[in-house]
């Protein structure tokens, strides 16, 4: 069944409350999700216009973060980095420098290094991305057209212009790399420097 994609890429707990949604469903409505949890944050959070920071946190030099977004404890933020349109830190998920960031969730101790670009995605824990690599959420050269995922042989379609990818627990995605819309990577996938993932080529 669609609602149970998540379990088979993402292993349960984790801080973000991943229902029984299809991933598309939950970056879809990932704004709300947030805003809705922000209230229910504990004092060792600062609010500020619907950004909440963990005091264990580190935030770098000209960070640009828009509302609404939850950095957890122990999360890193690296200098002149861009998150926005809805974002999620769980504890101990880093984010390199010069890097953007927009209407993702990142699990546990997941790692983007430095000058990447991860939009409207879900990270699982313990991934690590390398440098320079881009998880694209749209189809720029199809005019007009959804993303669709491919699931036991079969394509589905999003129903959204714009889907990153979902990212399975303990991914290795290399320098340069990049995940055209609607990738699903199993857990433990390892995608090299400079590869090209198309998973709906047509």
């Amino acid at each position: 069944m669609l609602t149970d994609i998540i379990s088979e890429y993402i292993a349960q707990p984790t801080a973000f409350p991943l229902r029984s949604q299809v991933p598309w469903d939950i970056v879809s409505h990932l704004d709300e999700s947030i805003r809705a949890l922000l209230p229910e944050l504990g004092e060792e959070y600062a609010v500020t216009d619907g950004v909440a920071i963990h005091r264990s946190a580190v935030i770098g030099h000209n960070v640009t973060i828009k509302a609404p977004a939850i950095i957890a404890s122990d999360c890193f933020v690296g200098s002149n980095s861009y998150l926005r349109g809805g974002v999620f830190m769980a504890p101990g998920a880093k984010v390199g420098i010069s890097c953007e960031v927009k209407t993702s969730v990142l699990l546990e101790r997941c790692a983007i290094a430095h000058f990447n670009f991860v939009g409207d995605s879900i990270i699982g824990h313990d991934v690590n991305i390398e440098a320079g690599a881009i998880l694209c959420n749209h189809y720029n050269e199809r005019q007009g057209d959804t993303v669709c995922v491919h699931i036991a042989d079969q394509r589905i379609s999003t129903g959204l212009h714009k889907f990153g990818a979902l990212v399975g627990d303990g991914c290795r995605i290399g320098a340069n790399a990049v995940l055209s819309p609607g990738t699903l990577l199993k857990p433990g996938t390892i995608v090299r420097r400079l590869q090209l993932v198309e998973q709906d080529p047509t």
